[in-house]
């Protein structure tokens, strides 16, 4: 029987240390953020231009994920800090904060290294309502639940979630692809790597448009195809290589195996943020799930833990 492998953390005080910030209680507004929280440029169009800036909702909202608060518990939560800080600042009210979050727009995530990076894609469900698991157990199945599916792209090298896409539960994975990847030139990929349900023309094609390199595992039944274009050609190089190295070496030779990377983010984020959804719009759920990817990759920058095997 083949020995489990067994890994250890090199910066374990540093990590640990890092884990413990991340409940810190420490808020601070700079200057540029005092000073963008109330809008004050008009819109040009019919009607009174809004309050507040998308800075105030975006702080607001990223409290409330980060918390798991509700809506008028955040509008509590940060007067209480604006009021604790003696801030000029009015907090938004939370009927503010649910209908400005579905036209927010977040940050773009910003490559540090300016290197070409290796994405790894997954999807996953997330709750919206119905029974729990443990009521489910217990007394049965009584209404349909309902479910949406996070589809993500993670950065292997850095572990940051570098696009997030939001579905319904019944969309496979390999149709949204496209929509996962970043803009040909806004940041440089060097390979895509997904399971086999990514193992399709379509997915093939999505990679080689960005230029990077696809590395999807032929599925049990896999059958070369006439090689009509690039696409076709690269698939059947991969269904070749699997029946004469195996899949096992192959995975091996195309650094596969950091996939499950994209496992362990989802993870992490159900852990940190709960396996479900607070918001009932799908606009809202979608910017929901987007901040808390956004929230996971400043997490990130508090420490990451550096593993070597044993």
């Amino acid at each position: 029987m083949a020995r489990k492998k067994q890994y250890r953390i090199r910066n374990w005080s540093e990590y640990n240390k890092a884990l413990v910030s991340r409940g810190s209680l420490t808020v601070w507004f700079d200057e540029e953020s005092i000073a963008d929280w109330h809008n004050t440029q008009l819109s040009g169009q019919r009607g009174r231009p809004q309050d507040y800036s998308d800075t105030a909702i975006i702080c607001a909202l990223t409290l409330r994920n980060l918390f798991r608060l509700p809506l008028r518990a955040t509008q509590g939560l940060v007067a209480s800090l604006i009021k604790l800080l003696c801030l000029p600042l009015i907090a938004p009210d939370y009927s503010t904060l649910s209908r400005r979050q579905a036209s927010l727009t977040l940050p773009a995530y910003k490559n540090k290294n300016n290197k070409p990076v290796h994405l790894v894609v997954d999807g996953s469900g997330i709750k919206i309502f119905g029974e729990g698991e443990w009521k489910m157990r217990q007394h049965g199945k009584e209404k349909r639940r309902t479910w949406r599916k996070l589809h993500i792209a993670v950065d292997e090298s850095t572990q940051d979630i570098v696009m997030s896409v939001i579905s319904d539960a019944n969309v496979h994975n390999g149709e949204v692809l496209s929509l996962l990847l970043p803009s040909k030139g806004k940041l440089a990929v060097s390979q895509v790597t997904g399971d086999g349900a990514y193992d399709s023309h379509d997915c093939y094609l999505a990679a080689i448009n960005i230029g990077a390199k696809p590395c999807f595992p032929p599925r049990e039944n896999a059958a070369r195809r006439k090689a009509t274009d690039e696409t076709w050609r690269l698939r059947n190089h991969a269904v070749g290589r699997v029946r004469e190295k195996g899949l096992k070496k192959w995975k091996e030779k195309n650094n596969y195996h950091r996939r499950s990377l994209s496992e362990t983010a989802f993870s992490r984020l159900k852990k940190i943020f709960g396996s479900y959804a607070a918001s009932r719009v799908f606009e809202n759920q979608a910017i929901e799930l987007a901040l808390r990817c956004h929230i996971l990759n400043k997490m990130n920058q508090l420490g990451m833990p550096d593993s070597v095997r044993t």
